[in-house]
């Protein structure tokens, strides 16, 4: 059985859109359908569909979660330390490139936004970074073609 690394800030996530889905969400879609049926035929009723199609996405979201949420492995970045990069570091990094440098926090797949700073454990970028030091120099291959990058710094 596979395990999901996340923070425990991913797990509450997760956690929270779970209890929204079952509170709200399933409860406001039961209602739906519930008056779709009301409108009589059901073969060509548009609205009855709609609300069957969401209850559909609903349950497969619910179940989706819920196994993510067993599975979880939930790792705390406050409790790490060091000047390797592993699950939950902050890195710095100067694109040798562009001489731009850059931050990215790695954590779970179900966290991961790149918007915010964060990538997946599982993103080039991050298996590239994983079990490397501050000084070190990687190349990971891009979409955009391979890009060289100097560890400026590893937080936790």
């Amino acid at each position: 059985m596979d395990q999901y690394p996340m923070t425990p800030q991913g797990l509450k996530k997760l956690e929270a859109e779970l209890k929204k889905l079952i509170e709200v969400d399933r409860p406001a879609n039961v209602k739906a359908i519930e008056e779709a049926r009301e409108h009589g035929d059901l073969s060509e009723n548009a609205e009855y569909k709609a609300a069957k199609e969401e209850q559909s996405l609903i349950a497969s979201r619910m179940e989706y979660l819920e196994d993510r949420i067993a599975r979880a492995n939930v790792i705390d970045p406050t409790k790490l330390s060091g000047d390797r990069v592993v699950f939950g570091a902050r890195v710095s990094l100067e694109d040798l490139n562009t001489t731009e440098e850059k931050t990215y926090r790695i954590v779970g797949e179900d966290e991961a936004d790149i918007d915010v700073g964060t990538i997946s454990i599982s993103s080039p970028i991050a298996r590239g970074l994983i079990g490397k030091e501050v000084g070190d120099q990687v190349t990971i291959g891009t979409p955009a073609g391979p890009r060289k990058f100097e560890i400026v710094d590893v937080e936790f």
